[in-house]
């Protein structure tokens, strides 16, 4: 039996502050491996849903441009990287964490729930948020290493 690879899972901050060339975290997924790499669906979600707004936005023709290239840039990465679903095993985790009155954010609270059900690292610099759910294994790649 293979031993099982732990699977390190970028949350939404996390992927913006890659779009933005963070250096650190580029080099901490060469060194685990990007087959090793996932994002959630709730990840998705809030960015698209992010990138539409810009879109949606009255501005320049030259903002317009910029938006629009924002939201292809969005497109290629999640068509590259492994998408974690919310799925029956994550709502179990989803309605233990919201019995706990855990105080953070709805989304969070979604990506955490799908970390657990995965059993897998979440990739966060939300430290303080992500702490207060026990048994959520956390790093912090985007420091420097």
């Amino acid at each position: 039996m293979q031993p099982k690879i732990n699977l390190y899972v970028l949350d939404t901050n996390t992927v913006t502050y890659l779009h933005r060339g963070n250096e650190n975290l580029k080099w901490w997924i060469q060194q685990v491996g990007s087959d090793r790499v996932a994002t959630t669906i709730v990840t998705l979600y809030e960015q698209l849903r992010g990138r539409l707004a810009l879109v949606n936005r009255k501005q320049s023709e030259a903002s317009l441009i910029k938006a629009f290239e924002e939201l292809r840039s969005t497109h290629f990465y999640y068509c590259k990287v492994q998408v974690l679903q919310f799925d029956a095993a994550a709502a179990v985790e989803y309605r233990s964490l919201l019995q706990q009155k855990i105080r953070i954010g709805v989304q969070d609270l979604r990506i955490a729930a799908i970390v657990l059900a995965h059993k897998a690292t979440l990739i966060t610099s939300n430290l303080r948020d992500f702490q207060q759910i026990p048994d959520l294994q956390i790093a912090d790649w985007s420091q420097a290493h």
